[in-house]
C-alpha cells in the first residue's frame, strides 16, 4: 500500500522543528529513523499532514556521562546502543535489549526516541528503560518536561507526549557496584515480535543479600510492566533458585497477555514466567560472580 499525501521538512534546529509542530496542530508528526512510523503510513494507520524530519536537528545523537548518569541523544540508533563503550560498560542491559531489535538494517536506522515515542508493547527498550529507572526529557515551545518512562508509557502505541512536544535525550541513572543485569526474549523467529520477554536488575550487598531489585516484562499487556511484587520477594534475602522461582511466578500473576496466532494468553504468560526466572537468575549471578549455587 502507499501512504496518503503529506507535506514533509526537514528541520536544520530543534526550535525549527518545534515550530512547525506548532503550526502543525495535531496533523503534525515527528520522523526520524521511521522504522515504526512508514509502516503505520503505508497502512494508512496514520495519516498526518506534516511530516518534519528531524534527522538534520544537530546534538540530538550524542551519548555522554552526567552526574545523574548516562544522557542518550533521541536520534541514537539502536546499532550505536550495541557498539558505543559508554553504554556497554556503565549500562549492559541496553545493548543486550537492543541486539533482540528486528534486524541490521532496523537497527541502523531506528532510534532509541522513536522507539519510545511509538510506545509498542512489544518492543525492547521500553521494557529495558522501564527496569533501568529512566528518564525523557521532551521539549516544546512552551519548555521543557523530564517524564519518568512509567509515566511515559500510557498504553499500546500511547505515549504521554503531547502533538507539540519532542522527545530530545534519555537519561539513565548507572547502577551501583554489585549490580547485575539480564535480558531474554522469546520469538518464533529472530526479528519478528516477541511473544514475551522480560529484564531484570538486581544488586546485592557484600553478603550476597538483595538490596535492590526491578524486574519488567514485554507482551504481559498493553505496556511495559514493571512487576512490584514480584520484586518485594526478593528483597532482604539471599536469593535461592526457590525463591527465583516463586518471584517469576509472581511476576505474572495477573497478566492478560493478548491470544495470537502465536499462542495463546496462557501459553505468552508461561513464556513471560520461564523468561523472568531466566533472567534474574543471569542477573544474580552477574552481580555476584563468586556465587557458585544459589540453592
Amino acid at each position: 500500500m502507499k501512504p496518503p499525501s503529506f507535506e514533509y521538512v526537514v528541520a536544520d534546529s530543534i526550535e525549527h522543528a518545534l515550530h512547525l509542530l506548532a503550526d502543525g496542530g495535531d496533523d503534525a508528526k515527528v520522523i526520524a529513523g521511521g522504522q515504526s512510523l512508514v509502516p503505520l503510513l503505508n497502512f494508512r494507520m496514520a495519516r498526518p499532514s506534516l511530516l518534519v524530519d528531524i534527522n538534520q536537528v544537530p546534538g540530538l545523537a550524542n551519548i555522554k556521562k552526567i552526574d545523574q548518569g548516562i544522557a542518550i541523544g533521541a536520534l541514537t540508533r539502536h546499532a550505536k546502543l550495541i557498539t558505543s563503550k559508554t553504554i556497554t560498560q556503565n549500562l549492559p542491559l541496553l545493548p543486550e535489549a537492543a541486539a533482540w531489535i528486528a534486524h541490521p538494517q532496523i537497527r541502523n536506522r531506528g532510534t532509541i526516541g522513536g522507539s519510545l515515542a511509538h510506545a509498542d508493547a512489544s518492543a525492547e527498550l521500553p521494557v529495558a528503560l522501564l527496569a533501568l529507572d529512566a528518564h525523557v526529557k521532551v521539549m516544546s515551545l512552551r519548555g521543557k518536561r523530564r517524564i519518568p518512562i512509567k509515566d511515559l508509557l500510557v498504553s499500546h502505541f500511547v505515549s504521554s507526549i503531547l502533538p507539540d512536544e519532542i522527545i530530545v535525550e534519555v537519561t539513565v541513572p548507572i547502577p551501583p557496584s554489585g549490580t547485575g543485569a539480564a535480558f531474554d526474549e522469546f520469538s518464533r523467529r529472530h526479528g519478528d515480535y516477541a511473544i514475551g520477554g522480560a529484564a531484570a536488575i538486581v544488586t546485592l550487598d557484600d553478603n550476597n543479600r538483595c538490596v535492590s531489585a526491578r524486574i519488567t516484562v514485554l507482551g504481559g499487556g498493553s505496556t511495559a510492566i514493571r512487576c512490584q511484587d514480584a520484586e518485594s520477594l526478593l528483597l532482604g534475602s539471599t536469593p535461592t533458585t526457590t525463591d527465583i522461582a516463586a518471584a517469576a511466578k509472581t511476576a505474572v500473576t495477573g497478566l492478560e497477555p493478548v491470544s495470537t496466532v502465536h499462542g495463546s494468553s496462557v501459553y505468552r504468560q508461561e513464556v513471560i514466567r520461564t523468561l523472568v526466572e531466566r533472567t534474574l537468575t543471569r542477573a544474580l549471578l552477574r552481580a555476584r560472580p563468586t556465587m557458585e549455587s544459589m540453592d
